[in-house]
């Protein structure tokens, strides 16, 4: 991959309405121009005023993406890391808040010497040093940022103001473009382009020209709407790109491809590129959309009501799933429905795997619990994750060591029997935001187990968000009862990956394993456990 002393760049903005997917846009053009030979990075710009999405309920904010090096990010850094097989860091994200919180720390310094302090210079200036970092840091031949929201948010207004400026001291080096909405009105029969050419108006009157449009509609653009388009919005006819509703996210590079977007942004910012690779994406999505088989997996969480909650779970899945040749159907199960059920155990009657997922906090628990026993006693695969491994421990506290109080610190603090406790590396902290266990730590598997046979190694490097873990006076008693402790920390102080041995597949990991899964590397465990679900499928 070449690397480039005179990085491009390509802003992408949003306009009509959010959730337009900008966030796949970005990693799709990432996904094309690596595809190329050309390195790649992507930033993502948040306009909120928190100073990261780590203290956001999910359903304001969807799962919070931690990367390697333990930042907490929007989750489109995880379609970022997925479609360019990139690890972002910190550097990758901003926020409105990290922003303002620099200016005024060098403000209490005396940076500014006296003057005063205002949006713009300082918060643009900035706003354009982050870009400027990312650019070195990652020496990439192209660095592409996103704005989140839309353009007419006050939130983003610095962003947009501080993208203006640079594109103006980097007239050469720089490329816009504008993702919008064509509404399609039944009644009319026809696309509406207005919403799209106001969306462009509102952006030129901040001093921004797209040089690209990203249309999303339900319906092909035809060439008499494209032209029009083109013309009220002052763009060339080619550079109107045609977003439609694709079965999978992993078909949108393919359809920009098709519209030779990764050439005209190549042409025009006089980039060398070598001819597009896209064979191996061209067969997963073949597998994706004509699958050999199916599987039924349940997700028993609390968050069931905003899907993106467990983003990077649902697309490691679909990562497992072509791996094993199988389409993987989700069966989304409320952990409270279950918990409140005087048959909780018809929620799972028709599926071939449980999966339990992280949370915080009490609500749903007893429902999760449930789900852990019926997937134990049944012999149907099961995983959990972080606080699904620590439901799995706490339910074979209760329900095989005898241990009829077993329960979690952070359920009740008074608990007498906490075989789940803070850990003692948390018990100081009093402040919220980015104080947990967070990012990469090691963890070694035990010979002879599941976990070693799935990895294949002995030391494994995975991603952690947590404050809570297993609590080592219990040790002896869970393992005496016949759950394995497969995976430890490399001082033996932390139960990392838990499994029993006569069961099809019964694992849970501390760790997160579904941020590190890619569409052309898929998890291990994932794989391990979708094919588990296919043979209990029978």
């Amino acid at each position: 991959m070449s690397a480039s002393a005179n990085p491009k760049f390509l802003f992408v903005t949003g306009g009509v309405v959010s959730s337009l997917g900008k966030g796949i846009a970005c990693a799709s053009l990432g996904l094309l121009l690596k595809s190329r030979g050309l390195s790649v990075t992507i930033m993502k710009c948040d306009p909120y005023i928190n100073v990261d999405p780590g203290t956001m309920s999910p359903y304001q904010h969807g799962e919070v993406y931690v990367t390697e090096d333990g930042a907490e990010t929007d989750l489109d850094l995880g379609h970022y890391e997925r479609f360019i097989d990139e690890n972002m860091s910190q550097m990758n994200n901003v926020t409105t808040g990290q922003i303002y919180f620099d200016v005024i720390s060098k403000e209490r310094r005396g940076d500014y010497l006296g003057a005063t302090v205002q949006v713009i210079p300082h918060i643009t200036d900035e706003i354009k040093l982050r870009i400027d970092m990312l650019a070195r840091q990652s020496n990439a031949d192209i660095v592409i940022v996103e704005v989140g929201g839309t353009v007419g948010d006050i939130e983003s207004l610095p962003f947009l103001e501080a993208i203006r400026q640079y594109c103006i001291e980097h007239r050469q080096d720089c490329l816009t473009m504008h993702l919008t909405l064509l509404p399609y009105i039944r009644s009319a029969g026809e696309i509406k382009t207005k919403p799209t050419q106001h969306s462009v108006m509102r952006l030129r009157e901040i001093g921004i020209q797209p040089d690209f449009l990203f249309c999303r509609s339900e319906h092909h653009i035809d060439e008499a709407t494209r032209k029009k388009i083109a013309l009220f919005c002052s763009v060339d006819p080619d550079a109107v790109i045609e977003a439609t509703d694709a079965q999978t996210i992993y078909e949108v590079p393919l359809q920009l491809a098709e519209q030779k977007l990764d050439e005209q942004i190549i042409k025009r910012l006089n980039l060398k590129g070598a001819p597009a690779k896209l064979a191996p994406l061209e067969s997963v999505v073949k597998k994706i959309k004509d699958p050999e088989k199916r599987v039924s997996i349940a997700i028993c969480g609390k968050y069931t009501r905003l899907k993106d909650a467990y983003k990077s779970i649902i697309e490691s899945l679909v990562h497992a799933g072509v791996a094993n040749n199988s389409a993987v159907d989700i069966k989304w199960v409320n952990s409270e429905d279950v918990e409140h059920s005087d048959n909780p155990g018809s929620f799972f009657e028709d599926v071939h795997g449980i999966l339990v997922p992280y949370g915080f906090d009490f609500r749903g628990i007893e429902g999760k619990l449930i789900a852990v026993r019926h997937a134990r006693e049944n012999n149907i695969p099961f995983f959990g994750i972080c606080l699904g491994l620590q439901c799995a421990v706490i339910e074979f506290a209760r329900n095989v060591c005898g241990i009829e109080n077993a329960n979690s610190a952070e359920f009740d603090k008074d608990a007498a029997d906490p075989v789940i406790h803070i850990m003692e590396s948390q018990r100081s902290i009093k402040q919220k935001g980015g104080t947990m266990r967070l990012g990469t730590y090691p963890c070694v598997t035990t010979p002879d187990t599941l976990a070693r046979k799935m990895y294949g190694s002995e030391i494994i490097i995975e991603r952690h968000r947590h404050r809570y873990e297993v609590n080592n006076d219990y040790r002896n008693v869970l393992e005496e009862n016949g759950m394995i402790l497969s995976g430890l920390s490399p001082d033996g102080n932390l139960v990392e990956i838990i499994e029993l041995k006569d069961h099809p597949f019964f694992v849970g990991c501390q760790f997160h394993p579904e941020l590190k899964s890619r569409i052309v590397r898929p998890h291990p465990i994932f794989v391990h456990f979708v094919e588990a679900a296919l043979t209990h499928q029978g």
